[in-house]
């Protein structure tokens, strides 16, 4: 599979467009020439060829593939052809609206505050509702107020730490979890959302200072089913991001991107 990736190669986008035009017809559309050229361009060369299409050919490109193609085919196509916040944006309104919630909740708690603005911005502006009114729709629960909690400023992206600040979380913490009977979820809902990475990532260090235990255990015991997974994700990512990014890939994503991988593979084969 390797061997399909490649670094894009310089191509003009107008020549592109004419050709994805060519692929759309007649009978059905020529697949392979779509896979060819969209599998081996990058995301600033894709948009050059929407640029084009839409110029030559007075239609949105994105559009006509989703008329051409269909299944995870279709799926993976327009994926590639969003920018990143744009495909956050159809992932997570994709795995909402077809109940494959920790998908969603992948997408939403592994982004940074500034990204997650973003993908609010291209949620509204491609589906015509906002983010949060979706996740009240399909979410419930504590899982829902941690999702809406999460998604919803004032967002907290500094790198500057108050030691007593995180004592004080370290504490509020044990005693919403460990300490009691039961579980104060909104404790860990506010904490979690509404403190920086920087920040949070010290609070689990002080944390196992204090209590001898890993917040992530704790986390794990406390909670459970996506609202665990939720807590986790944004967890993980505040503490080690690189190592969580290279461990864990969006589930949605990565379904959909081995799809055109293979179709490509088979295509290239012939």
């Amino acid at each position: 599979m390797s061997s399909l990736i490649v670094p894009p190669i310089l191509t003009s986008p107008r020549d592109d467009a004419i050709k994805l035009h060519g692929a759309f017809k007649g009978w059905g559309c020529d697949t392979a020439v779509v896979i060819d050229i969209l599998a081996h361009r990058d995301a600033t060369q894709r948009a050059l060829i929407q640029q084009d299409y839409r110029a030559m050919y007075s239609e949105d490109l994105c559009k006509r593939l989703s008329s051409e193609l269909s299944g995870k085919l279709e799926m993976a196509v327009l994926l590639w052809m969003h920018d990143p916040a744009g495909r956050d944006a159809v992932v997570v309104r994709n795995s909402l609206t077809t109940g494959n919630l920790k998908a969603a909740t992948e997408v939403i708690c592994s982004r940074t505050p500034s990204q997650i603005q973003l993908i609010r911005q291209h949620y509204h502006s491609k589906f015509g509702v906002h983010l949060e009114d979706d996740i009240k729709r399909h979410t419930s629960g504590d899982h829902e107020k941690l999702l809406l909690a999460y998604v919803s400023p004032p967002w907290n992206e500094g790198l500057e730490v108050d030691r007593q600040m995180v004592e004080n979380d370290a504490k509020a913490l044990y005693k919403a979890g460990e300490k009691r009977l039961g579980t104060d979820e909104r404790t860990f809902i506010r904490i979690f959302c509404e403190r920086s990475r920087a920040h949070l990532a010290y609070v689990a260090s002080v944390y196992h200072s204090m209590y001898g235990n890993s917040l992530k255990k704790v986390v794990k015991k406390e909670t459970s089913g996506n609202f665990e997974y939720g807590l986790l994700t944004i967890l993980k990512c505040s503490e080690n991001p690189a190592k969580y990014f290279t461990k864990v890939s969006d589930l949605t994503i990565c379904k959909y991107f081995c799809s055109v991988i293979t179709c490509t593979f088979v295509h290239v084969a012939r």
